[in-house]
């Protein structure tokens, strides 16, 4: 890219993002570049020194007690073994990376340490590995699987390796030095992970009174990190921010005897507040557009409110903020899968997982949504089950009184009010039980995915119409965080654009607005259609309306509608990503006068039909008819032409990508073009 395309790239960024959030970016690479940052934390080290000489410090306990040992055993059942499994891997030096398989736990690169802000500034330090892997360890994720394990079964196993691993880390990264200082949020969200540990392994044999003392003296060493360069958490005014303020608040209540105890409570509390009144909108949507950021925000809540009503209840929590988290709960209770306790793989889905207190695997938003459901709604979910572990750590003492609430609230016969006149937008087959959510985003911030009007489809607990997800940041070509584009989502995509302008890595410019336009109800109040449009193909005077309908006879229909001046021809592409599964491609048939091209796929629960066509071509013009291509794992099944190497992937989580089916149909020619999708399920009625 020259310079001028740069200087403009620039100028565009400094519109649409505004000065406030550009204008502590650049604050934050001065403080790089000049070494600001470094001088900083290096009168902070030499302060703590001073602090600590001749004085001891302990870690108060954040929580107000552990859960009763007798009571979760009952709860867990078998699943205990699970726990014990994992927690034994760890004993013996492996981990389960982003909810993976079992690698080995490493906490030490082979290289030697520079000072955290080369990290920042140069390239190759970490041997062009994705940060992701250097950081996952560190973040202590292993720590709680340790801690719950010790808890339940009183081993002594657990805790000396909590120990040994956590000496290790702290004496191969010393302070400052190294990647996993670089990002104070990995800091902050170390720091927690310490003071959780510190409160459980206390009473254990191997807690000297060196060790207790070390800890006490990283806890505080973590703390100073943050401030310097929380200028970069409220450029971005996300995730980071959350954990970065949490980092702040949990320190001092974990050293309430520090001298630097009150700043690092003002200044936690005060971004902490700010951060959740900012991220969160009115109706529950998370501004970063994500399940998995979503549940990291409510899971920082949870231990939010938990410090609070133990350490600093005489400190009001803002009604406004209660009111948020009761939306941002609901939110995305609706996405949870009552089946399995899956949800959309919405946005980015790095494995992020800051408080993994539950025996059930990560993807599994049971535990987190039953706990914010109880501590914000004060509503207990039913059925109970393992996935209440997590209720027993994170809620808080003297709950109101509790009403019952199935979880599948929002998929029951008489459709709850509300279902859809706020995002996410739910619609629900009750024929068959499957269930849909429509994408449509009107965006504050800046987007993730280029996803509007993205359909994730779910039966029988299987997602049958998948979102891409993430896969990987940083890797070679094509796989740099390429799965956000919408060629390989559910949608629709105009002469081989993306909705938006892909301007880093992490950066879209020119957001496409969505907005709903018109639902149909039946008598029941069941929704039965939505319409909705975006105007992500404006700058070519193309415009995409998408109308979902719940048939009567438990199938669904989608019609997309391509719209614009009829002067030249567009090429349109619709793309469904299938699980894959055992296909079948038939011949095309014919319903309604439209031609349509068909493949079945079988379900673990039984076969399942896609057709998908255009229901006319335009006449008077040369175009050509619509193509059909089924691609898997970047290779050409079924039809002729290239596909590209991204396409028929999705990624469960980070680092993860596995084949999937992409059905694809493409026509050339002038607009209006309407496309039509009909998913055909056994019905259930």
């Amino acid at each position: 890219m020259n310079r001028l395309s740069r200087f403009k790239l620039g100028f565009k960024a400094l519109r649409q993002l505004g000065p406030g959030q550009l204008g502590q970016y650049v604050l934050y690479q001065l403080g790089l570049r000049t070494g600001h940052h470094h001088r900083v934390l290096s009168a902070s080290l030499t302060r703590l020194d001073d602090i600590s000489r001749g004085t001891s410090f302990s870690i108060h306990p954040c929580l107000p007690a552990l859960p009763d040992r007798t009571a979760l055993l009952k709860l867990l059942g078998d699943q205990i073994n699970q726990l014990y499994a994992e927690a034994d891997e760890i004993v013996y030096g492996q981990v389960r990376l982003f909810g993976g398989p079992s690698v080995p736990l490493e906490l030490a690169l082979p290289t030697k340490l520079e000072y955290w802000t080369k990290y920042e500034t140069a390239n190759n330090l970490t041997e062009s590995r994705d940060s992701k892997y250097i950081w996952e360890p560190g973040r202590f994720g292993w720590a709680y699987k340790l801690a719950m394990a010790y808890v339940l079964s009183q081993d002594e196993r657990y805790a000396d390796a909590f120990w040994l691993y956590t000496g290790r880390f702290l004496t191969s990264n010393l302070p400052y030095d190294g990647p996993h200082w670089s990002s104070a949020q990995e800091v902050a969200i170390r720091l927690i992970a310490l003071v959780f540990a510190s409160q459980i392994f206390t009473q254990s044999k191997g807690a000297t009174p060196e060790r207790l003392a070390s800890l006490a003296q990283s806890v505080a060493v973590h703390a100073e990190r943050i401030p310097p360069t929380l200028s970069y958490a409220r450029s971005q005014n996300n995730n980071h921010l959350i954990s970065e303020a949490l980092g702040l608040y949990t320190a001092s209540a974990a050293l309430p005897d520090h001298p630097l105890a009150p700043e690092w409570h003002s200044l936690g509390w005060r971004w902490l507040i700010h951060a959740l009144r900012t991220q969160i909108s009115a109706d529950g949507t998370y501004i970063q557009h994500s399940t998995n950021y979503h549940r990291l925000m409510l899971q920082a809540a949870l231990w939010a409110f938990v410090i609070h009503d133990h350490s600093f209840n005489q400190e009001a929590i803002p009604s406004d903020i209660i009111t948020l988290l009761e939306a941002s709960t609901r939110w995305l209770w609706k996405l949870v899968d009552p089946d399995t306790g899956q949800v959309p793989n919405l946005g980015h889905n790095d494995g992020s997982y800051i408080l993994p207190l539950s025996v059930c695997p990560s993807y599994d938003y049971r535990p987190v949504i039953h706990a914010a459901a109880k501590t914000f709604l004060h509503t207990q979910l039913t059925p109970p089950g393992a996935w209440d572990d997590m209720s027993h750590w994170l809620c808080r003492s003297g709950e109101k009184s509790q009403s019952e609430v199935g979880l599948n609230y929002w998929h029951q016969s008489l459709t709850p009010a509300g279902l859809n006149t706020q995002p996410p937008y739910l619609l629900i087959n009750h024929q068959n039980g499957s269930w849909g959510t429509l994408r449509v985003a009107h965006f504050h911030s800046r987007p993730a995915h280029a996803d509007q009007l993205h359909l994730d489809l779910w039966w029988r607990g299987h997602n049958l119409a998948l979102d891409p997800g993430t896969y990987l940041y940083t890797s070679p070509p094509p796989w740099e965080n390429s799965l956000t584009s919408a060629c390989v989502h559910n949608t629709v995509v105009v002469d081989g654009r993306d909705l938006m302008q892909r301007a880093g890595k992490f950066l879209y410019l020119d957001w496409a607005q969505g907005r709903v336009l018109d639902q149909q109800l039946s008598d029941a109040d069941n929704c039965q259609s939505l319409t909705a449009e975006h105007n992500g193909y404006r700058k070519i005077r193309v415009w995409h309306r998408r109308k979902v309908t719940v048939c009567a006879d438990g199938h669904w229909e989608i019609i997309d509608q391509m719209e614009g001046p009829s002067d030249h021809p567009h090429t349109i592409r619709l793309h469904w990503l299938l699980p894959d599964w055992e296909y079948e491609v038939l011949d095309p048939t014919r319903d309604d006068d439209v031609n349509l091209y068909v493949i079945r796929i079988l379900s673990p629960s039984g076969w399942l039909t896609l057709k998908i066509g255009m229901t006319s071509l335009q006449q008077n013009t040369s175009t050509q008819a619509p193509t059909f291509q089924l691609a898997r794992a970047g290779t050409l099944l079924f039809g002729s032409g290239q596909v590209s190497p991204i396409t028929g992937w999705t990624s469960p989580t980070y680092g993860d990508k596995i084949p999937a089916l992409a059905s694809i149909l493409e026509v050339t020619q002038t607009l209006p073009v309407t496309l039509i999708s009909k998913w055909i399920l056994p019905s259930e009625s």
